[in-house]
């Protein structure tokens, strides 16, 4: 039974180099695959993942703790093979327009905005039917300062059968422990948009996945374009030191991002960052933590709309028992909006109606004690949210990421909604740690004034976040693959923040300064990713044929399955 597999043993140091070998034999083969081949390769990986989805989902939840028949399976059912499916088919129209354009075609028209940013339309994504599973949402990439439409760079890494030479042979992907499709969809990355192949460590949180990963994608691991190892620390760090390893990518923290570049904390870290000395003399991308604020503008809001975002809120916090690094940990109010309280009122009780969950990452009953300064009671921690704390009173909240079920709120003064949203931006990024996601709510009639209007894009422009999510919670973007995954442009080694460079980006867009999801203020029927969702499970196996097979038949099952559990 899938539920009972045994967890796989530790990588030996011989098993360690026997894959690495079979890797860099071959190499040469993968680097002159045409986009034909990566495309059936691609292909056969669907069939991969939806041989296995079922044990995929079971697995996961075995480890999360979850009773085989609750409603919360949906969400392994949405993050793990729903969004490995949906990256892989959008790979496949990617490497489609290569192989016919040169490079992948994108899915509406490029603008200059008044910060002199070219924005790139990346959601919604053309036969996927986005427009109708997603009505009202939209997500545009903000490039860096001087792209303009005609300087505008694709596929920076090249193309099938002609990659940049200079491109590392290996790449070794550090899989996230949290998310069960973060260690296929970045492997993915590399192997079929970056012609690498794939060393890719199972972290020990889920690497009872892994022999499913194996079994799902067995047609790669044959050809020798990927590989799956096990163990901790210390198989990572002789992964990381392999001569044959010529790039290492992890989505994890700041603290395991450090460790590999610059060594273990104490005196000789703090040396080598000064003098730009690292431990690791190889290219590193990430996609790292963050301290996530959720900001709402003041402003005249209906009951409906209220209680819808508060729903909203709660899910950011609650999903994934709130192990997610986009997980909302700051919510920013305007200390004279008169329905502050209501609000936060409606949020508590919106996380009253949302059982506790077994906390299963490493660590976290410890980082609730001391994040929460009180006890628990049992494994299945309670959803926490402290009001009125500010940055001065307890810093804690503000610049470490706490990575468990604890959130607060903390206020602004200010006289205006624009003067709000002015120094909320400033809040966020002067005393807030990392540069990964952030959420807006607006009023419905917000972005009707011209003024406000231009205060709401002097706002994003300044956000310093990778991923700035308006009405929603920033890890939609994230589910819809076609942008890119990471921290805002500019992090550096020293500092990484939320991480250095950007995955998925299935339009392969070279230059991106951070990513504007827009959705609308309330939907109806209900989101299926809500937390209170009556039965989001059937509603997720029915997106899951969709991207199989992407077609009105299938579109049609998702939005009636939609309709009838959207409750």
């Amino acid at each position: 039974m899938a539920t009972t597999l045994p967890l796989p043993t530790r990588t030996t140091e011989s098993q360690l180099e026997r894959s690495l070998q079979v890797l860099d034999a071959a190499h040469d083969r993968l680097a002159a695959a045409s986009a034909d081949e990566l495309i059936s390769l691609a292909e056969i990986c669907i069939y991969g993942t939806l041989r296995v989805a079922d044990e995929w989902v079971a697995v996961s939840s075995r480890f999360k703790g979850l009773p085989e028949k609750s409603s919360l399976r949906a969400e392994d059912v949405m993050t793990g093979p729903v969004a490995t499916v949906r990256h892989l088919r959008l790979l496949i129209q990617s490497l489609r327009d290569i192989k016919t354009h040169g490079k992948p075609r994108l899915p509406g028209k490029l603008q200059m905005g008044p910060d002199a940013r070219l924005r790139v339309p990346v959601f919604p994504a053309k036969g996927l039917f986005d427009g109708l599973t997603f009505q009202g949402f939209k997500v545009e990439s903000r490039m860096l300062p001087g792209i303009t439409a005609e300087s505008l760079r694709q596929c920076p890494h090249g193309v099938p059968g002609r990659w940049n030479p200079k491109n590392p042979r290996i790449c070794l992907v550090l899989g996230a422990g949290n998310v069960s499709s973060i260690p296929t969809t970045d492997a993915f990355t590399k192997l079929f948009q970056e012609g690498r192949s794939v060393l890719l460590k199972m972290n020990p949180v889920n690497e009872a996945l892994g022999p499913v990963f194996e079994r799902a994608y067995a047609p790669l691991i044959d050809a020798g374009y990927l590989q799956v190892i096990y163990g901790g620390g210390d198989v990572g760090a002789a992964a990381v030191q392999h001569e044959l390893v010529g790039e290492i990518h992890i989505t994890g923290s700041i603290n395991s991002h450090d460790a590999i570049v610059w060594g273990a904390p104490g005196p000789e870290r703090e040396r080598r960052k000064r003098e730009n000395d690292p431990v690791l003399r190889k290219p590193i991308s990430s996609e790292l933590g963050n301290v996530t604020p959720w900001i709402v503008v003041p402003g005249k809001y209906t009951d409906k709309q209220l209680d819808f975002q508060a729903e909203n809120i709660a899910t950011s916090i609650t999903n994934n028992c709130s192990f997610n690094c986009i997980a909302t940990k700051v919510i920013v109010t305007s200390a004279n909006w008169p329905h502050r309280q209501r609000f936060l009122d409606k949020i508590q009780q919106v996380l009253g109606r949302i059982a506790p969950r077994k906390a299963y990452y490493p660590g976290a009953i410890d980082r609730f004690t001391r994040f929460a300064s009180r006890t628990a009671d049992s494994d299945k921690l309670p959803w926490t949210l402290l009001r009125g704390i500010s940055p001065r009173s307890a810093p804690q909240f503000f610049n470490e990421e706490s990575f468990v079920c604890v959130s607060v709120e903390t206020m602004l003064e200010a006289d205006s909604d624009t003067a709000f949203l002015d120094r909320a931006v400033d809040f966020a990024n002067s005393d807030l740690w990392g540069t990964l996601a952030a959420s807006i709510t607006l009023p419905a009639d917000f972005r009707k004034d011209p003024t406000r209007e231009a205060a709401l894009q002097s706002a994003l422009s300044r956000l310093d976040y990778g991923t700035i999510a308006i009405n929603h919670w920033s890890g939609l973007a994230f589910a819809m693959m076609s942008p890119g995954w990471g921290g805002v442009a500019g992090s550096t080694l020293d500092d990484a923040q939320s991480g250095i460079g950007w995955v998925h980006n299935t339009y392969q867009l070279d230059g991106i300064e951070k990513n504007i999801l827009t959705g609308p203020l309330t939907m109806s029927p209900k989101p299926l990713w809500f937390a209170t969702h009556s039965n989001p499970e059937a509603v997720g196996w029915r997106l899951l044929n969709l991207y199989e097979k992407p077609s009105l038949w299938s579109l049609g099952g998702v939005l009636s399955s939609a309709v009838i559990n959207g409750r």
